[in-house]
């Protein structure tokens, strides 16, 4: 087994394909500035590029590198909404707040593709979507799910399909139907996180790589501490996802850090990838322990799926991501797995974002479970908003309640393997 806390990027499809990018100092000496982020994934660089471009002097702290985290080794897909529907929403902040949630969700899918655009980010960004049924339990759900949008919001384009359409679209027999949603789509999210970071440099903010916020003191002007050196700013901006709750213990409770795993195949014939995803969609199934694929750029299978709670790699996670996958496909049985790797996400109780304060300068937004490709480019924003003194956004967010994982730092992880284990056996129902 090996760990997925290496210090430079993952051994990934992603790395191995990233555009170019420098080589950044670390912090070394004392800084000030308007706003410290911590984090240059995704949120940390949608806020520092937001803030720079109005004026704020920004200073980015990276543990490691530019998407280092969960930014660099997702998916990739991006999927519009949450993991609750609006009608749950609205149970724990209101209706009124309920359709703003689902608004700004809608705003995301804009945001991500103006800054695309802007900032001629290249990252392979495509649109289509599709949600598999294993079974008819399943199947109910995506209809359930599809006359709840429809009835609620005015989202438009939803299309069930039946099995020989399913079939049609994904090439696998194992599925009985599917929702295809045309707003949802992938990215190649290192190379999106990459771009993101160019663009916040070109509207004047600073990053440091290897320079991980080890101490935040709090105040009118906060102090934060990194291994060689400190930086004072008047607002603290905390985007380091599943690898926050160390640095604010306050709400560690209340963030789980899972593994998840992806392989990449060596790229396949034209033939071979339209059988597999015929019009080149994003697809995950509704399993609880899901698995995700998509084609990318240059025909490879790229297959996630499993988690981990221990931090650990399963054993010869080619060849057992390779099975999983092939159980899908058993036409990709001679296809070489050129690539394998996994990160940690980071997910809350309700699997709804949790955004809030520490004390009235310092943000912090983490727990996108499974949505960030979207959601973490709004998060930014919104934070940035906030610094700005336009909070009302940011705070609709703030007021979806969360609990901590029941049994603290200790026990929280095999509470969560139990409970996971009862829903891998419902899936099998």
């Amino acid at each position: 087994m090996s760990t997925i806390h290496n210090d430079r990027h993952a051994d990934s499809y992603y790395a191995a394909s990233a555009n170019p990018a420098p080589d950044r100092a670390k912090l070394e000496g004392d800084l000030s500035c308007d706003v410290c982020v911590i984090g240059a994934g995704i949120t940390g660089a949608s806020a520092a590029l937001h803030l720079a471009e109005q004026g704020y002097n920004v200073v980015v702290l990276e543990g490691r590198q530019v998407g280092w985290g969960a930014s660099g080794r997702s998916g990739g897909q991006a999927i519009i909404g949450y993991n609750e529907g609006i009608r749950e929403i609205a149970k724990m902040v209101g209706k009124e707040d309920a359709f703003k949630l689902w608004d700004m969700a809608l705003e995301s899918k804009t945001l991500l593709t103006q800054t695309v655009e802007k900032h001629n980010i290249q990252c392979d960004l495509k649109w289509g979507h599709l949600m598999m049924a294993i079974k008819p339990r399943q199947m109910r759900e995506l209809e359930a799910a599809k006359e709840e949008l429809e009835t609620e919001t005015d989202y438009k384009g939803l299309q069930l399909l039946d099995k020989a359409e399913a079939f049609e679209r994904v090439g696998s027999d194992k599925y009985i139907g599917a929702l295809y949603d045309p707003e949802s789509g992938h990215l190649h999210p290192l190379n999106y996180t990459l771009g993101l970071a160019a663009a916040a440099e070109s509207a004047g903010a600073k990053i440091y790589e290897n320079s991980p916020a080890t101490h935040i003191q709090e105040g009118n002007e906060p102090v934060i501490t990194t291994p060689n050196g400190t930086v004072r700013c008047k607002h603290v901006i905390m985007c380091a996802n599943a690898y926050l709750e160390k640095l604010e213990p306050r709400i560690a409770g209340k963030i789980m850090p899972v593994g998840t795993f992806i392989i990449a195949t060596e790229p396949l014939s034209d033939d071979m990838a339209k059988s597999l995803i015929r019009d080149d969609e994003g697809v995950v199934d509704i399993n609880f322990v899901l698995n995700y694929w998509r084609l990318s750029a240059d025909k490879r299978m790229l297959f996630g799926g499993r988690v981990s709670y221990s931090g650990l790699v399963p054993f010869d996670l080619k060849t057992t991501m390779g099975n999983s996958m092939r159980d899908i496909y058993p036409q990709l049985k001679d296809a070489k797995v050129d690539y394998a790797w996994g990160g940690n996400v980071a997910i809350t109780v309700n699997r709804m974002p949790h955004f809030g304060r520490v004390g009235k300068n310092i943000y912090f937004a983490h727990g996108f479970s499974g949505h960030g490709i979207l959601l973490t480019g709004l998060a930014g924003k919104l934070m940035a908003e906030a610094v700005q003194g336009t909070a009302e956004r940011f705070d609709v967010f703030s007021r979806i309640p969360h609990m901590s994982f029941p049994g603290g730092a200790l026990m929280r992880k095999p509470a969560l393997v139990a409970a996971m284990a009862y829903f891998k056996l419902r899936d099998l129902l």
